[in-house]
């Protein structure tokens, strides 16, 4: 992440996802989803998943790209995250980036990566570490 400083914003956040058209490939699901977060993140993101296998066996694989608009540390402003998920015997593996080039406004140059945590009751956490330009 270059020169800029290390920071680290957590909080929650609720998913609303929905079944998405698609070309009825077998094997492989499509949902547009909506996300609102709270915390030291705060605002809203909407995206796209592709996903194939079973959860329910525990083997799966997913990728998804996100829009995130929200404040963050002060600062207004969007960028995109991409996700990497891959789930093996019910062993869940993710990488989630920001893609670089995608940060508006106060957030142009932003660089990090986003971890997320599920509890038993199914609520949702975020742990976003990034940077920002100098």
């Amino acid at each position: 992440m270059g020169d800029a400083s290390h920071r680290t914003a957590s909080g929650s956040f609720e998913i609303t996802m929905t079944p998405g058209e698609g070309d009825d490939t077998p094997g492989v699901g499509r949902w547009t989803f909506e996300k609102t977060f709270a915390g030291d993140l705060a605002g809203t993101s909407r995206g796209q998943m592709l996903g194939a296998g079973d959860p329910a066996t525990g083997c799966a694989g997913y990728v998804v790209i996100e829009m995130v608009r929200a404040r963050l540390g002060g600062l207004q402003g969007g960028f995109a995250l991409q996700h990497f998920g891959i789930m093996d015997a019910g062993d869940l593996r993710q990488q989630i980036e920001i893609v670089p080039g995608t940060g508006l406004d106060d957030l142009v140059g932003i660089a990090g990566t986003l971890t997320i945590t599920q509890d038993d009751a199914g609520r949702h956490r975020y742990e976003l570490t990034y940077a920002l330009p100098e």
